[in-house]
C-alpha cells in the first residue's frame, strides 16, 4: 500500500515499479536459503545488540568474501556489532532513516577494519535504489543524525524545563523556522549564505554563537515533572490512543511525501 501511494504520487525511488519491486519479496524458513545469491545482505532485526550479533555470526559463516554484510541499526556500533567476524572488512552500517519510504538518508558506518571498496560498492548500491547515502569517516557514538536529533532535543527539553517556551511553542520554532530553513539546504550552507560566504559569517557571528553556547549547561535529567508537562502539551494535540496516533502518522507521512516531491522537482543548482 505505501509503494503504491509513492507510484500514484510520483515519488517511488529506484528504477523498478511497485510490481517488480513487490515480485522480488519472499519468504523461507532458512537463513542460508535467504541469502542465497546475494551480493548486499541488509539486516532489520530489532535493534537489539545480542541479537544483531548471533545473526552476523550465522552470516559470517555462510557467505564467501563478495558479500556485504550492512545492518541497519541507528546507534549499535560498528566495532560492537562486528568484531571478530571472519568477513569483518565486508561489514558496515547502512542506517536508513524513518519513515525510509519517504526520507531517503542512510548514514553509512564503517567497522575500523571495514575496506573502502565495501563502502563504495554500499554507496553505490544506496544511490541506484534512489536514496541519499552520506559516508562517515569512522564511526562514532549515535552516528550522524542521531547526534544532530539529540542536540536539538537537549536545547529543546532544556528551554521547555527552564520555563522559557511552552512545548507547543518550541515545536513552532522547528516546524515553523528551523526546520523550514532546513528543508532544502543543511547548517553549514545556511551559514554560508546568511552572510557573505562561511568565512564572512564565521567573521560576524562566532563570538555570539560561543557566548550562547556557554548558557546551554549540564545535559537534562529528563525529570518527571517536565515529561508530564510535555506529554500533556503533545496529548492537547494528538491524543495517545492508537487511533489518534496512527492518523497523525499518516498526515506526516503525507506531508513527507509532498516534501520529497517537490525536493525532487527542485533540482539542486
Amino acid at each position: 500500500r505505501e509503494l503504491k501511494s509513492l507510484e500514484e504520487a510520483g515519488s517511488l525511488r529506484g528504477s523498478l515499479s511497485v510490481e517488480e519491486q513487490v515480485s522480488l519479496i519472499s519468504g523461507c524458513s532458512s537463513l542460508q536459503e535467504a541469502v542465497e545469491g546475494a551480493m548486499h545482505i541488509q539486516e532489520c532485526v530489532p535493534e537489539n545488540l545480542e541479537l544483531k550479533k548471533e545473526i552476523f555470526a550465522q552470516l559470517d559463516r555462510i557467505v564467501d568474501d563478495s558479500v556485504v554484510l550492512s545492518s541497519s541499526s541507528s546507534c549499535l556500533l560498528p566495532s560492537k556489532l562486528f568484531t571478530g567476524l571472519a568477513h569483518v572488512k565486508q561489514c558496515l552500517v547502512a542506517h536508513p532513516v524513518n519513515p525510509p519510504y519517504y526520507i531517503p538518508l542512510v548514514e553509512l558506518v564503517p567497522h575500523p577494519e571495514t575496506a573502502p571498496a565495501t563502502v563504495e560498492r554500499t554507496h553505490a548500491l544506496m544511490r541506484k535504489i534512489g536514496q541519499c547515502p552520506v559516508r562517515l569517516q569512522k564511526e562514532v557514538d549515535g552516528f550522524a543524525l542521531n547526534r544532530l536529533q539529540y542536540a536539538v532535543i537537549s536545547e529543546a527539553w532544556r528551554l521547555v524545563e527552564e520555563g522559557v517556551m511552552s512545548p507547543a511553542d518550541l515545536d513552532l520554532v522547528m516546524s515553523e523556522g528551523l526546520g523550514t530553513r532546513y528543508a532544502f539546504i543543511g547548517p553549514l550552507e545556511t551559514m554560508h549564505l546568511n552572510a557573505e560566504g562561511m568565512l564572512n559569517y564565521c567573521d560576524r557571528y562566532v563570538e555570539g554563537i560561543k557566548r550562547v553556547l556557554k548558557t546551554f549547561g549540564p545535559i537534562p535529567e529528563f525529570s518527571r515533572d517536565t515529561v508530564e508537562k510535555a506529554n500533556q502539551a503533545m496529548c492537547m494535540k494528538v491524543p495517545d490512543d492508537p487511533e489518534h496516533l496512527a492518523a497523525r502518522r499518516q498526515w506526516r507521512d503525507e506531508c513527507l511525501m509532498r516534501l520529497s516531491k517537490l525536493k525532487r522537482q527542485m533540482q539542486p543548482q
